[in-house]
C-alpha cells in the first residue's frame, strides 16, 4: 500500500510544487509531482540565496535594466521547470505537466497610476507575450476586476490560464464565466485549459482575527468548507460544459499558518481531486511513511458547522480584506526584488 505523497497521488490528487527552485522541482518530480507554480515571493526568495548572482552579472554586463533582469530570471526558472515536467504534459496531451508564470504584480500597484482599462490591456499584452512558444506554461492572472476582465481576451487568444488569489465562490464564478466566454470564441476547444487557484489557509487566519466569536467546532473550518464548495461548483459547471481537457481547481496556500495544527491538515482534508500546490515544507510533512491519505474531497463539515459559518461570516468583506492583503503580499516582494537586483548591480 502506498504511503506519504504516493498515497496522496493515489487518491486522485495531482501534486504541483509551489516553487520553481531547480533542485526542489527535480526532487518533487521524483516523488510524483506533475507540475509547479511560481509567484513573485518565490522568485524573490530564490534570488536572495545568491545562487543566481552569476546570471545577474551576465545580464548586467549585457546592459539590461533591473526590471528586465527580474523578469528574465523568472523566465529562466519557469522554463527550467517546464523542461522537467514536459514529458508529463506530452503524455497527458496537455491535461497536466504545467508550470505557472505569474504576470507583473505591479500592474495592480495603486501607486502605479494605471486605470482599470490600462491594467486590462497590460494583462492581455503580457499574458500573450509570456505564453508565446511555451507549450506547457500557464499564465497566472489575479482575480481582481481588471484581471477578470482580461481573462476573456486571453482565453479567446488561446492562452492557458491559472486564475490566482481566489478566496470566494463569487470570485471563482466571475473568473470562470469570463474564461468560458472567451474560450467559446475559439475555433476549437481541443487545447483549452484553465485552472482556478482557491487560497485555503488565509481563510482560517481571517476568521481567527475577524470572526473570533465562532464556536470551537466552526473556527478553523471555513477554509475547508469554502474550498470544497468551490470545487463542487466547478464540478457541476463543467459537467454541463464538456471540454476535451479538465478545467480544474487548484488548492493553493495549503501550508498551515496556525500554531499547533497538523501541517498536513489541509492536504488531508482536500485529498482526492484536482490539484494541490503545496509548499516544499508541507510536502515534506506529508511524505511520511506513517501517513496514508484517502479521498476526503467529497466530505463537507457537519451541517451545523456549515450553518454557523454561513450565518457568521460576511464573505464579501472577507474577499475584500484578503484580496487587499494578497495583492500587497505580491506587490511588496516584487518591489523588494527590484531593489535587491539594484543592490547586486
Amino acid at each position: 500500500m502506498p504511503h506519504g505523497l504516493a498515497s496522496l497521488v493515489a487518491t486522485g490528487t495531482k501534486l504541483w510544487l509551489d516553487s520553481v527552485d531547480p533542485d526542489l522541482v527535480r526532487e518533487a518530480r521524483a516523488k510524483g509531482a506533475t507540475g509547479a507554480t511560481s509567484n513573485p515571493v518565490i522568485i524573490s526568495d530564490l534570488i536572495k540565496t545568491g545562487r543566481f548572482d552569476r546570471r545577474i552579472g551576465e545580464l548586467v554586463a549585457a546592459g539590461h535594466d533591473d526590471h528586465t533582469i527580474a523578469w528574465t530570471l523568472a523566465d529562466d526558472l519557469v522554463r527550467d521547470a517546464q523542461g522537467v515536467f514536459h514529458d508529463v504534459w506530452e503524455a497527458s496531451h496537455g491535461n497536466d505537466g504545467w508550470v505557472s508564470f505569474e504576470l507583473d504584480p505591479l500592474i495592480e500597484d495603486a501607486a502605479g497610476g494605471l486605470s482599470d482599462d490600462d491594467r486590462v490591456a497590460r494583462y492581455v499584452e503580457l499574458g500573450t507575450a509570456w505564453s508565446a512558444g511555451q507549450p506547457n506554461r500557464m499564465i497566472k492572472v489575479p482575480a481582481t476586476p481588471a484581471g477578470i476582465r482580461a481573462l476573456e481576451h486571453l482565453a479567446a487568444a488561446g492562452v492557458p490560464l491559472n486564475v490566482t488569489l481566489i478566496f470566494t465562490r463569487a470570485q471563482y464564478e466571475r473568473a470562470r464565466d469570463a474564461i468560458w466566454k472567451g474560450a467559446s470564441r475559439r475555433p476549437s476547444l481541443t487545447s483549452f485549459k484553465s485552472v482556478y487557484s482557491v487560497f485555503v489557509s488565509r481563510i482560517d487566519v481571517y476568521t481567527a482575527h475577524h470572526v473570533p466569536s465562532l464556536s470551537p467546532a466552526a473556527q478553523g473550518m471555513l477554509a475547508i468548507a469554502n474550498a470544497k464548495r468551490v470545487w463542487m461548483n466547478n464540478q457541476d459547471f463543467w459537467r454541463t460544459h464538456r471540454t476535451p481537457l479538465a478545467q480544474e481547481i487548484v488548492f493553493a496556500s495549503t501550508g498551515v499558518k496556525q500554531a499547533g495544527v497538523d501541517p498536513r491538515f489541509y492536504v488531508t482534508a482536500l485529498a482526492g481531486a484536482d490539484i494541490q500546490t503545496n509548499p516544499p515544507a508541507t510536502n515534506e510533512a506529508a511524505d511520511s511513511p506513517s501517513r496514508t491519505f484517502t479521498r476526503t474531497i467529497d466530505q463537507l463539515p457537519p451541517a451545523a458547522v456549515l450553518a454557523e459559518l454561513d450565518a457568521a461570516v460576511d464573505m464579501q468583506r472577507l474577499e475584500t480584506v484578503l484580496m487587499d492583503e494578497g495583492l500587497e503580499k505580491f506587490v511588496a516582494p516584487q518591489k523588494a526584488l527590484l531593489a535587491l537586483i539594484a543592490a547586486k548591480r
